[in-house]
């Protein structure tokens, strides 16, 4: 008779698959469907690019999100949700502001892209370690750190953006909402050299990490070098968040969703089965969210703006659960 253990891994293995059919199938519709001779070379290229774009975000979102719920040691905060969407906004219209629409042009450039993913990341650095210095087990606290420091930037950014040009605010105005149909490919390069070497980083610190969701105390009786991995795990999470924000945009809420939906359908505390799961999971939402932007709505609404609304009431909701436990 199977063990529990073993009918746990081949429910878990019916789940990868799962997954990774409707990823499949979603993606071999998305690149196929409508071509026809005369669409082919300009469209099938041009979806290749999306779908190249999506999983990168997929592989930081994903791992970024699961990974710093638990340096948190909760399961409703998210690097988007702390600020990191306003800060990015923050950096596009300081550089606007300064440099005009062409330096804003100019820096969707490698050195250009290098230095804002550098930027946003030892910012994210700082914010995150500052925030978790003294734990106080309050979600609520944290959640207001967060809310405080994206007020600031957005504050920050409405005051140069009200003085800007108003046809240089539209250029920017762009800027403002993730969108996957604007990736620069000569970037996709760097971000996936950036996501990979983060996440490769982090890959033998997933036992560490289980060790961690014990709470601190009992991590360090069981020989967890506390410090070094939420350290360590904060560095590459800003690194992840910060190259899939400047390559496409911010996305708020898509962590949130994703880390969920891997907690739902992977009921397990082991990050090497919870992390693959919120990338596949991001992989078959975004993909079916360009379906419904594109076939549906006919790009009348950005894929950034659906998945903030849906993931902004599930997190109103999270937060409402919460306060009642």
């Amino acid at each position: 008779m199977d063990s529990a253990p073993n009918r746990r891994r081949s429910a878990f293995a019916s789940a990868f698959a799962a997954l990774g059919f409707a990823f499949l199938a979603l993606a071999l519709y998305y690149a196929l469907s409508g071509l026809s001779a005369d669409t082919w070379d300009y469209s099938l290229p041009r979806r290749i690019k999306v779908l190249a774009g999506i999983s990168l975000v997929a592989v930081s979102v994903g791992m970024s999100a699961v990974v710093f719920q638990t340096v948190a040691a909760n399961h409703i905060l998210t690097p988007g949700i702390m600020g990191l969407d306003s800060l990015y906004v923050f950096l596009q219209t300081l550089v606007i502001y300064f440099c005009g629409s062409g330096g804003l042009g100019e820096f969707a450039g490698p050195p250009q892209f290098v230095a804002t993913v550098a930027l946003m990341s030892g910012a994210c650095a700082l914010i995150f370690v500052l925030m978790f210095r003294r734990r106080d087990g309050s979600v609520y606290h944290a959640v207001l750190v967060g809310i405080v420091f994206g007020i600031a930037f957005e504050g920050m950014s409405k005051f140069m953006q009200v003085i800007i040009d108003p046809s240089e605010f539209s250029v920017l105005e762009g800027r403002m909402f993730a969108s996957f149909n604007r990736i620069n490919v000569g970037l996709l390069g760097i971000s996936a050299a950036a996501v990979a070497a983060a996440a490769l980083w982090m890959l033998p610190d997933f036992r560490n990490l289980d060790a961690l969701t014990l709470g601190r105390s009992q991590s360090v009786a069981l020989g967890v070098d506390y410090r070094r991995v939420v350290l360590k795990s904060i560095l590459a999470v800003a690194v992840l968040t910060s190259a899939s924000t400047a390559l496409v945009g911010p996305v708020t809420f898509l962590g949130i969703i994703v880390a969920s939906l891997a907690r739902f359908i992977f009921p397990t505390y082991r990050h090497g089965v919870l992390v693959p799961g919120a990338i596949l999971a991001g992989l078959c939402v975004l993909t079916f969210g360009m379906l419904v932007t594109e076939r549906i709505l006919n790009f009348a609404v950005p894929l950034g703006v659906v998945i903030n609304f849906a993931g902004g009431i599930y997190f109103i909701y999270l937060m409402l659960k919460y306060r009642s436990l």
